[in-house]
């Protein structure tokens, strides 16, 4: 009966931990999120470089893909001004080392002289490599109008 005790007690004390580390690393991956988005509409290159993983890939609202390199040259486009950069609606899941974020995303601003606005969802892909979170993944789209 001690023994039974001792491994109901044992298993308690296990998903405690499992579950604290969840928080913690739900805690983190939304303060990268937050971190990318100002880096994004701060045009900060530096930054992204850091928060995205070497294989990263991404599919904006036009359906065209870019990888790590081609995304940062992309964002690095003096010629587009992001004025509003807002995410809501943030759920993320956290499966050992991947956390899948989704949520909603409004964009405003200015590309080539021309006004721009989008209103989409996204789901972005969260990897543990080195023991540090980085993107591996995100996907923005434009819900159907209803």
């Amino acid at each position: 009966m001690k023994f039974r005790l001792s491994l109901l007690v044992l298993a308690f004390c296990a998903l405690g931990i499992a579950v604290s580390q969840d928080r913690f690393d739900s805690s983190k991956i939304l303060t990268l999120e937050k971190d990318w988005n100002t880096a994004y509409k701060g045009g900060d290159v530096a930054r992204m470089n850091t928060l995205l993983a070497d294989d990263f890939i991404i599919t904006i609202e036009d359906g065209r893909t870019f990888s790590k390199s081609g995304y940062i040259a992309f964002n690095g486009n003096s010629t587009v001004r992001v004025d509003v950069s807002e995410m809501s609606d943030l759920k993320i899941r956290i499966h050992g080392n991947t956390a899948v974020v989704t949520g909603a995303y409004h964009e405003k601003g200015t590309a080539q002289g021309k006004p721009y606005e989008y209103q989409d969802r996204f789901t972005d892909v969260w990897t543990k490599i080195a023991g540090q979170w980085q993107l591996l993944a995100s996907q923005y789209s434009i819900p159907a109008k209803q």
